[in-house]
C-alpha cells in the first residue's frame, strides 16, 4: 500500500468533482460540450486534447463518476496489444449484457496506426466507448477513420487566475501560507508554461523548505527551483506552430516577433539545420528578387553555422533571421513559376521556333533548323526582339515584378526591353 507521504500534492489536490476542475469551463460548463453531456445521461466517444498539466485525466475520470459508470485506464507509454485484447473481450461480454464498457487511453497518440485501427471496430459498435486524451494535435497523430468516430475538446493552458486559485488550495492543505514575495509568485507561475500539475510539484518543494523561511524573492526561488523545459516535440504540433509562426512573421516584416520565435525554437532543441532550410526557403519564396542578396546571405548563414555550429553559429542564424525580416518581400517570382508551370501543362510538349534550334549536320539545315536566327550581339542595344516562344502559341508574360526592392530596377528593365520588343515588331510588320 503506498505511503500518503509519497503521493505528489498534485495528486492529493486533483479535483474531486467537475466544479473544483480550473480553466475548462467552456466544455465542462451545464452549457458545456461535456456538460450537456452529463446533464442528458449519455456518453459518446471524444478526444481530449490539451498541453501537459490541464486536466484531461482528471476530467475523464470525474465524467465518468458524474455518469456513474465503470472505466478502463491505461497509458499508451505502457501499454500494448496484449493489454487491449484483455479489455476488449471483457467489453465484449459487458456488452452481451448491455453493460457499457468505457475506455480512457492517456497518450492515445502513443499507439501506432495498426494499433489506432484496432480501436475502430469495438467503437464502431458500441461495444467500447473511447476517451483520449493527448498533447499533440489529433489530425497528425490520430487515424483518420478513428478520429471521424471521436469529438475532441479542445482544453486549454492554466492562466495566472486558476494558478493563484491553485496556491490558495495549496495553502489550505499545508495551512500555513507559502512565502512568495508577488516578483517570485509571478515567475513562479510564468516558467510553469500553464501546467497546474508542475506548478504544484514546485510549490510542494517550496512547502518543504518549512515554515520559519523567510519571504523568497525572485533570486532565492530560482536557486531553489528547476526551470521548466519549454514545451516543444521537434515531431509534434509545436514544431509545425512555431516555424509557421517564424515564417509568417518574417512575411509580415515583424522582426522582433521573428525573433521571438526563432528563440524559442532553439532554446527548445529544435534542430538549427531545420530553421536554416525554412530560413533560405524564405528567402527563395518571399523576398526573391525584391533583394537577391537574401538567397546569398542564408547560404552564408548556414555555412557560418555548419563551420561554428551551437551556440556561437547560432548568432548567424539570429543575423539571418533579423536581415530577412527587414527585407522588402516579393513573392512575383513564385508566383510566375506557379503559372508558368500550369500553362505548360496545358499546352504540352510544343516544339521551339525552328529559328533558335542549333543545325549542328547538314541535313538540319535542309530542313531548316536555324532559319532566321538573328544573333542578339550583333543588333543595336544586343537586342533583336525575335520571339522565343512555341510558334503555335502567342506570348504571355508570367513574370511581373514587385515596385519593392530591387525589383524596382528590374521593372525598369523589362520595360526596356519590352519597349525595344514592340518597336522591333513594328518594323518587322512594316
Amino acid at each position: 500500500m503506498t505511503s500518503k507521504k509519497l503521493i505528489p500534492l498534485a495528486e492529493k489536490l486533483r479535483p474531486k468533482n467537475l466544479k473544483e476542475v480550473l480553466g475548462q469551463d467552456k466544455i465542462i460548463s451545464q452549457n458545456g460540450f461535456l456538460g450537456r453531456m452529463i446533464k442528458d445521461q449519455r456518453l459518446s466517444s471524444f478526444i481530449l486534447w490539451g498541453p501537459p498539466g490541464s486536466g484531461k485525466t482528471t476530467i475523464a475520470r470525474l465524467v465518468c463518476q458524474e455518469l456513474k459508470v465503470n472505466i478502463f485506464e491505461i497509458s499508451a507509454v505502457f501499454s500494448g496489444v496484449n493489454d487491449l485484447k484483455k479489455i476488449f473481450l471483457e467489453a465484449e461480454e459487458n456488452f452481451s449484457k448491455d453493460q457499457k464498457t468505457i475506455l480512457f487511453v492517456d497518450e492515445i497518440h502513443r499507439f501506432n496506426r495498426s494499433q489506432q485501427d484496432g480501436f475502430l471496430p469495438y467503437v464502431e459498435k458500441g461495444i467500447v466507448t473511447l476517451i483520449g486524451a493527448t498533447t499533440e494535435n489529433p489530425s497528425f497523430s490520430l487515424n483518420s477513420a478513428l478520429l471521424s468516430r471521436c469529438q475532441v475538446f479542445i482544453l486549454n493552458k492554466l492562466i495566472d487566475e486558476n494558478f493563484k486559485d491553485l496556491k490558495i488550495r495549496a495553502e489550505k492543505f499545508y495551512q500555513h501560507k507559502i512565502p512568495l514575495n508577488s516578483e517570485a509568485d509571478q515567475h513562479l507561475i510564468s516558467i510553469c508554461d500553464g501546467d497546474g500539475r508542475y506548478y504544484l510539484n514546485l510549490i510542494e518543494e517550496l512547502a518543504n523548505l518549512g515554515t520559519e523561511i523567510n519571504i523568497i524573492d525572485k533570486e532565492a526561488l530560482l536557486k531553489t527551483i528547476q526551470t521548466k523545459a519549454l514545451n516543444y516535440d521537434k515531431n509534434a504540433d509545436q514544431h509545425f506552430n512555431l516555424i509557421s509562426a517564424l515564417h509568417k512573421s518574417l512575411r509580415s516584416s515583424d522582426t522582433d516577433a521573428a525573433l521571438y520565435w526563432l528563440a524559442r525554437m532553439l532554446l527548445s532543441g529544435e534542430d538549427p539545420n531545420y530553421i536554416l532550410r525554412r530560413l533560405t526557403r524564405f528567402a527563395n519564396e518571399d523576398v526573391g528578387l525584391a533583394d537577391p542578396q537574401a538567397i546569398q546571405n542564408s547560404i552564408a548563414a548556414w555555412q557560418t553555422y555548419d563551420r561554428l555550429g551551437s551556440p556561437e553559429g547560432e548568432l548567424a542564424i539570429a543575423q539571418l533571421d533579423i536581415y530577412l525580416g527587414t527585407c522588402p518581400k516579393s513573392n512575383s517570382v513564385y508566383k510566375a513559376w506557379s503559372d508558368v508551370q500550369s500553362f505548360t501543362k496545358i499546352h504540352g510538349s510544343l516544339s521551339p521556333p525552328m529559328s533558335i534550334l542549333n543545325a549542328p549536320t547538314k541535313l538540319m539545315k535542309d530542313v531548316g533548323y536555324g532559319k532566321g536566327y538573328i544573333y542578339d550581339h550583333n543588333s543595336e542595344n544586343a537586342f533583336s526582339g525575335q520571339n522565343c516562344f512555341p510558334d503555335e502559341i502567342n506570348r504571355k508574360q508570367f513574370y511581373f515584378p514587385e515596385e519593392r526592392g530591387f525589383e524596382r530596377e528590374i521593372s525598369k528593365r523589362l520595360s526596356w526591353w519590352n519597349k525595344l520588343r514592340n518597336k522591333s515588331l513594328k518594323i518587322n510588320d512594316k
